[in-house]
């Protein structure tokens, strides 16, 4: 019998969720996605020292403040990475934008446009990249503007349907709904044991895919952040999902059946459709003690290894300008 790996690949598009490059060639998947604390752990592996050489090199002929200058420097790592990437899987690369202007609508859009520009000039056309934003309601804005723009947008740290629902109205082309994330806030608030049949988070992506195949939504799903193979297996059949090389090796190795678990012919007990206007999205998010829990610590999280590839890459540069 295939492996479920392959038998996932055969009813939902894989997608690798690490800057590593060598897991990307060795797992083959269809699509790569990246953020800050991916980028921060590949920065630090020999193997990728040479990117950040060259970025370096490149940042010490630019003018401009040294924050100025080490922002560059990391927005060209990141193309760097991307663009790597890009020669591997046939698929998209996401490359975040700056999780420090989460709710910053205008701030979003020129960095995700800069991003778009640095890609094409390394020849890698915008039909190969999602840029990716936060969920919140500036970034769903962002969003929205960028995709009228014909640049299409990955929208990340995503726990709630009123999430799912704006970004279906704003027309965004992929969302990523977390898993393991609300599963650990449930089991941190005293909740459990789960089964992956019981995983709020698992819940969570199932009831955003019945709304979305409901309605007709075209948005991408494409479940996210996952704590274990089970979660996996109880979403086969989601659009897309994005997983870590660990677990794509977990499943790799495992040869039983993997029966498909969402199927948009079969989408029932659909939420009601949902209007949402920014009113409403502030207040059922506020409503909502996890999701506004965990988008706010996973913006923070973000931030906070943001600020240290900065910090890498600073301290970088003043090495080599005292060289």
């Amino acid at each position: 019998m295939p492996s479920k790996l392959d038998q996932l690949r055969a009813m939902t598009v894989v997608v690798a969720d690490t800057g590593d490059i060598e897991a990307v060639r060795r797992l083959k998947p269809q699509d790569c996605t990246t953020n800050p604390t991916l980028l921060l752990k590949a920065v630090e592996t020999p193997a990728y020292v040479h990117l950040l050489d060259e970025a370096i090199d490149w940042g010490r002929k630019q003018a401009g403040s040294a924050e100025a200058v080490t922002a560059a420097i990391c927005d060209r790592l990141a193309v760097s990475f991307g663009t790597e990437l890009t020669k591997i899987v046939p698929g998209r690369v996401s490359t975040e934008v700056d999780a420090d202007l989460s709710f910053d609508t205008e701030g979003s859009i020129a960095k995700a446009r800069a991003l778009i520009a640095a890609y094409e000039a390394r020849g890698v056309s915008r039909d190969r990249i999602l840029i990716k934003v936060a969920a919140t309601w500036e970034g769903i804005r962002a969003a929205e503007e960028l995709q009228r723009e014909g640049i299409d947008c990955n929208l990340t740290l995503l726990f709630s349907l009123v999430q799912a629902a704006a970004c279906a109205d704003a027309g965004v082309f992929l969302i990523s709904p977390f898993v393991g994330r609300i599963l650990d806030w449930h089991v941190k608030a005293g909740g459990g044991p789960y089964t992956a049949e019981t995983d709020p988070g698992v819940q969570s992506v199932r009831a955003i895919y019945a709304y979305y195949k409901a309605h007709g939504i075209k948005t991408v799903v494409m479940g996210a952040s996952f704590r274990n193979t089970g979660e996996i297996e109880a979403l086969a059949g989601c659009d897309r999902l994005t997983i870590g090389p660990a677990l794509m090796d977990q499943l790799a190795a495992d040869e039983g059946p993997l029966p498909r678990r969402l199927d948009p012919a079969k989408a029932s007990e659909a939420p009601a459709k949902m209007s949402v206007d920014e009113k409403t999205f502030r207040f059922l998010l506020n409503e909502d003690a996890m999701a506004t829990e965990k988008l706010s610590e996973g913006i923070r999280l973000f931030v906070k290894d943001l600020r240290a590839l900065r910090g890498l890459v600073a301290k970088r540069l003043e090495q080599a300008k005292a060289a």
